[in-house]
């Protein structure tokens, strides 16, 4: 498929609130058509294409993956179903762009890397943060050593989410629900990506009565760092980053996640500077995949398979450390 002369063609898999925000901003990037919508709900993935002007929609998600009539998916269901989405979708040779996590637990993420190099198909995890303009600025000041050498991190992200209905994608253990899978994956993410893999980690949850996990604390140990992140849904938190080096501090804006600009506190003075988003952040991904699909790569560079196989490794040691589990994996 040559991509230079034609639009890139998306199609979208689970049409919800999530979905609603990626095509926004989907319809911003010049290359990029969205041709197909799928849904197990027919009506829920026409009304989509209603609201959207979607040519094509499928009641069934085989049926989209096998029609021709796309180059690469969007899969923003829960957990739950990412990785099998995935996987039918890369051995009909199309790209994926699979929301995070890209799987539930790690052999999970075996299998949809595996299945993306055996069909030579694009696969990339939705870590949308990996491209926000702050933090890609925020890695290149650390990694240059502007704030000196990094020793302490803090990152937190929280908000009440217990008036959700016990069904619903947060308190569903059936879903694969709770905080360190949906959100908890941030503070994780900034962490493995300013210091790496840790040496040891340290972590306690506080759980709800149906096995939900709904608040995690994390210490990360590094050889000369130290990481405290935070996730909870059971109350609201300020999600300001802290990135604390020997010669320097900085801070990413709230909600740090998809900060809008970042502050450096420097030999006595405080410099903030404004890095305005594009539409609601997730432009800054699309163009990478658009930018991966031209190369005919079939990962990027900025945020590999190795990194997804990295943070999904970080995320199982943490459920394990604290006994987070669902019903479905046993």
């Amino acid at each position: 498929m040559k991509y230079m002369e034609t639009k890139i063609r998306w199609g979208i898999v689970g049409p919800g609130n999530i979905a609603r925000k990626f095509v926004s901003d989907l319809l911003l990037v010049d290359d990029a058509e969205v041709t197909a919508v799928a849904s197990r709900s027919m009506e829920r993935a026409k009304e989509f294409a209603d609201e959207y002007g979607v040519k094509h929609t499928f009641g069934d998600y085989d049926v989209l993956f096998q029609s021709g009539k796309v180059d690469v998916v969007y899969i923003a269901t829960p957990h739950n179903f990412h990785k099998d989405l995935s996987v039918k979708a890369l051995e009909n040779g199309i790209g994926v762009l699979c929301e995070k996590p890209m799987g539930v637990n790690r052999p999970e993420v075996v299998e949809q890397v595996n299945t993306s190099k055996k069909h030579n198909a694009f696969l990339m995890e939705a870590m949308w943060s990996r491209f926000n303009p702050s933090i890609q600025k925020v890695k290149q000041l650390v990694d240059a050593g502007d704030i000196g050498e990094l020793k302490y991190l803090y990152a937190d992200f929280a908000f009440y989410g217990l008036d959700k209905g016990l069904d619903s994608r947060l308190l569903n253990p059936n879903l694969a629900s709770g905080s360190i899978l949906d959100i908890g994956i941030y503070p994780i993410f900034l962490s493995y990506l300013l210091l790496g893999m840790p040496d040891e980690i340290m972590a306690t949850s506080k759980f709800h009565e149906n096995g939900t996990e709904l608040q995690t604390s994390m210490i990360f140990d590094y050889e000369s760092a130290q990481s405290v992140l935070y996730s909870g849904l059971t109350s609201n938190s300020r999600m300001e980053a802290e990135i604390s080096g020997t010669e320097g501090e900085l801070f990413l804006n709230p909600r740090w996640h998809h900060a809008d600009g970042y502050t450096l506190v420097k030999d006595e003075q405080t410099n903030k500077f404004e890095l305005p988003l594009t539409g609601f952040g997730y432009y800054h991904e699309i163009l990478e995949v658009h930018k991966c699909l031209k190369e005919h790569k079939i990962e990027s560079d900025l945020w590999s398979h190795q990194n997804s196989l990295d943070l999904s490794e970080l995320l199982d040691t943490v459920r394990e450390i604290c006994g987070i589990s669902f019903p479905f994996e046993t």
